[in-house]
């Protein structure tokens, strides 16, 4: 039962080592922050609540944890921040009546899972368990100091740590499960009396133990608990996260990825089976691919729906839908409210933005089309432009059904060229063309005779 059980996530911190105007928590990694991979790991234990406690640009943190938006979860403010311990002492009292065991994370650990707080949980005993891991270099972090029988005494911060602490290779992951009111009690005991004059929270540990009441560990794996603090440790922990989702993508929902090293997928995408991932692609978050599609190579896809046997080639996308069995590409760009319909088509150095495009129209190559409507079976010829915008306000254009826009057509919005109508190539359309007409709008040629001679002479 979890339902009696409260997650206090530490998201109070500046995070100096990443030399950012930005809170730590709110960096990102395989297209999630920090803090929202913490909170989806904690999401599918299903707590009775969760509080995150933001100090360093707490508006920003909090808008963050409302956008994850897990069940039953809040923000506490740590205004001053003086350490973990101190942390955990304003987020107390915010705690819910039923409540009777408490989870301690730290905010910035993306690569931790479901499944390993879960053990965690599973091991708390009466007085509670901590997460440990053992580390080749574990320089930087707590040691962990172990009773004879097994349990942790003491936990000892790395600044504070004398020669004997400091050979221990077992390292504090800062992921507790303690009993409610023992953590209460022993906050109350903690002080400041250290290297850094802050509260540590790790001190916790040593109150409970000296009364009686050790704490259990738990070993994980280290790279699962590992904190990310600079940039660096930023890459190598969305290197980890995108491997092993496009691991999930190959083995478990079977989408093809020619090779992975050069393919890069958020985390919160999702990709359909019997797709083909090229060199080259990346899915950002918030894209879906369809089925049977191909993407790239050399495309970037930033929430973009793609339906099913579409192929989108080396293409830049951005909230973007593709129709089923469209082709895209290559050296395409769909712009925000882009939307082609099923089997449509648009082709090389053409652009779109803000345009709805049906089903079985074509845009092969050389176009741009902006604020337009475009109907079904539209053929869009080469070097064809909306012109959507006066220098004040924008226009919007509108191609029926059947319609035939010739080469080098200049489309000046508003202006609806009727269904079936063709407009003649080089023509400058300002007006509206009926449908089943065919508009020329271009200066008669006229042939000079002898002129390069006489120029010349």
């Amino acid at each position: 039962m979890t339902a009696d059980v409260a997650a206090i996530v530490l998201a109070a911190g500046k995070g100096t080592r990443f030399r950012s105007e930005t809170a730590k928590v709110l960096h990102r990694a395989a297209g999630r922050s920090l803090l929202a991979h913490v909170l989806e790991a904690v999401r599918p234990l299903g707590l009775g609540q969760v509080l995150v406690v933001v100090g360093h640009q707490a508006d920003a943190v909090a808008a963050e944890v409302d956008a994850v938006g897990l069940p039953n979860s809040a923000t506490v403010l740590q205004a001053d921040q003086r350490g973990t311990g101190h942390a955990v002492q304003q987020a107390v009292p915010a705690l819910a009546p039923g409540i009777r065991r408490v989870l301690l994370l730290p905010g910035d650990t993306p690569l931790l899972t479901a499944e390993l707080l879960a053990d965690l949980l599973a091991a708390g005993g009466s007085a509670g368990a901590l997460l440990t891991a053992r580390m080749t270099d574990p320089t930087g972090y707590g040691r962990v100091v172990r009773t004879a029988d097994g349990h942790v005494a003491r936990i000892v911060e790395h600044r504070d740590a004398g020669a004997e602490e400091l050979a221990i290779d077992e390292i504090n992951a800062g992921m507790y499960v303690l009993e409610r009111g023992s953590l209460e009690a022993a906050l109350g005991q903690l002080g400041d009396d250290n290297a850094q004059g802050e509260v540590y929270l790790t001190d916790v540990v040593e109150q409970l133990a000296s009364g009686g009441a050790p704490v259990t560990p738990v070993v994980a794996p280290a790279e699962t608990v590992a904190g990310v603090n600079d940039r660096s440790q930023l890459a190598t922990a969305a290197g980890i996260l995108r491997r092993a989702y496009l691991e999930h993508l190959m083995c478990d929902v079977g989408v093809s990825i020619t090779d992975p090293s050069t393919t890069y997928v958020d985390v919160d995408v999702t990709v359909g089976p019997d797709a083909v991932l090229l060199p080259g692609t990346i899915l950002s978050s918030g894209t879906s691919v369809g089925a049977r599609s191909v993407i790239g190579p050399n495309s970037h896809l930033e929430h973009c729906v793609v339906g099913q046997d579409a192929v989108v080639h080396s293409t830049r996308g951005t909230d973007a839908v593709v129709g089923d069995g469209a082709s895209v590409g290559p050296f395409t760009h769909l712009r925000p409210g882009t939307q082609l319909g099923p089997a449509t088509k648009v082709g090389a150095f053409a652009e779109t933005k803000n345009a709805v495009i049906g089903p079985g129209s074509k845009v092969p190559h050389l176009a741009y089309l902006g604020d337009a409507t475009v109907g079904e079976r539209v053929n869009i010829a080469c070097g064809v432009i909306t012109v959507n915008y006066d220098g004040r306000t924008k226009s919007h254009t509108t191609i029926e059904d059947g319609a035939f826009v010739g080469c080098d057509t200049m489309l000046v919005a508003p202006v609806t060229i009727g269904a079936g109508a063709y407009t003649a190539a080089g023509s400058t359309i300002t007006e509206d063309v009926p449908a089943g007409a065919l508009a020329i709008a271009r200066s008669r040629q006229s042939v000079k005779e002898g002129w390069v001679d006489r120029r010349r002479s």
